[in-house]
């Protein structure tokens, strides 16, 4: 039986008692799932894929930072992305920067292995940048921020905790009968409720989504800006999550989930359309006023990093300091960069990308 201020321990294991492949279920699925398909095949029409993963992964740490009250913008973290020196970081922007360092390295620990609790426990250390590992000691509780109130205690126990991953680790990877999408979003809740660490559960569960449909090749990258859907209706996605601990509630928050992915699997499509049209454009315009100093290496560059430096030129290979600053304050002059300082250094901004990632609507402004 489950009392908010007493520890969970009979978290029932999965799969659930109930019945998760309702029609209204399997329905959102399908849409769900026509919505990865068309972005993950318009993700393979940009030649150069890091144009993406630059830029997605890190407006995902922006918003999944802020869901646990991280505050930043995706405008600073991009804007320092491009700086060398990261000294000068506030707290919640390295917090967001460790969670795109997450992102990455969990992809690469793909190529190895499934998720499971070890990945679980590696990318919560590099989100948090400590050596955390499942938790040992009891006392761990959820509180209503503004209340103080209890609203949830987790299992309590190394041993009852990792008993309980290995079960949510062999429903991950183990009932491929059971489609994947429904599976992100019943792991996600048992993770959740698992809840295995002190600090930084709600992040690592988040990149574990993403993770998840890499793994299940539903995305090729981890592109999908999910906590978009979440940060626009946090008080519904807490709501759902809540009613399956307190009258197992499924269906309810597997259609949030199911149609949150749809959601930002569409608006993440629409945009890479967007910037790909966007890209042709401003490579088309740089090749009339750069003339024979245009490439379309310099022209991807301006896209994978939307603030860039001299440095950042010269570092991949396209011209010299000299002959890059020369390229850069050419673009500026045209109005195809804006420039702005930040400390000693001077970045030259891809505005129209910019507005584009992040602005609501989805149109730019035109090359005079």
């Amino acid at each position: 039986m489950w009392i908010p201020d007493k520890p969970y321990n009979d978290l029932p294991s999965l799969p659930p008692a109930t019945d998760v492949e309702t029609p209204a279920i399997l329905k959102a699925c399908i849409t769900a799932s026509r919505h990865l398909a068309a972005l993950h095949a318009s993700a393979d029409l940009i030649p150069n894929r890091h144009i993406l993963t630059n830029t997605l992964p890190l407006m995902e740490a922006q918003a999944s930072s802020a869901i646990e009250n991280i505050v930043t913008t995706a405008d600073e973290l991009f804007r320092y992305a491009a700086l060398e020196n990261t000294d000068t970081l506030s707290p919640a922007m390295k917090e967001a920067f460790g969670y795109r360092k997450a992102m990455r390295q969990g992809v690469d620990l793909l190529a190895t292995r499934p998720l499971c609790t070890n990945a679980a426990v590696d990318l919560c250390r590099i989100l948090r940048h400590t050596d955390a590992d499942i938790r040992s000691t009891p006392g761990c509780c959820l509180r209503n921020q503004i209340t103080g109130q209890v609203v949830y205690t987790p299992p309590d126990g190394e041993a009852l905790i990792r008993e309980k991953l290995a079960n949510w680790e062999q429903f991950m990877n183990g009932r491929a009968d059971i489609d994947p999408l429904i599976r992100l979003a019943v792991g996600h809740y048992q993770f959740e409720a698992i809840h295995p660490f002190s600090d930084g559960n709600g992040r690592t569960g988040r990149i574990l989504n993403i993770l998840f449909l890499v793994q299940e090749r539903l995305l090729s990258s981890p592109i999908l800006y999910l906590s978009r859907a979440i940060i626009r209706d946090k008080a519904a996605y807490y709501t759902r999550l809540n009613a399956v601990t307190a009258n197992g509630e499924w269906e309810p928050f597997i259609l949030y989930m199911v149609n949150a992915v749809g959601e930002t699997a569409a608006w993440t499509h629409r945009r890479i359309t967007l910037v790909r049209l966007l890209l042709d454009e401003t490579a088309a315009f740089m090749r009339k006023r750069l003339g024979a100093a245009y490439s379309r290496e310099l022209a991807d560059l301006l896209f994978m990093w939307p603030y860039c430096r001299i440095s950042t030129l010269v570092d991949a290979g396209i011209a010299r300091r000299q002959t890059a600053a020369s390229y850069l304050d050419a673009l500026a002059e045209a109005g195809v960069l804006d420039t702005v300082r930040q400390g000693k250094s001077k970045l030259f901004v891809n505005k129209r990308l910019l507005a584009l990632l992040l602005a609501d609507t989805e149109v730019w402004q035109p090359f005079t």
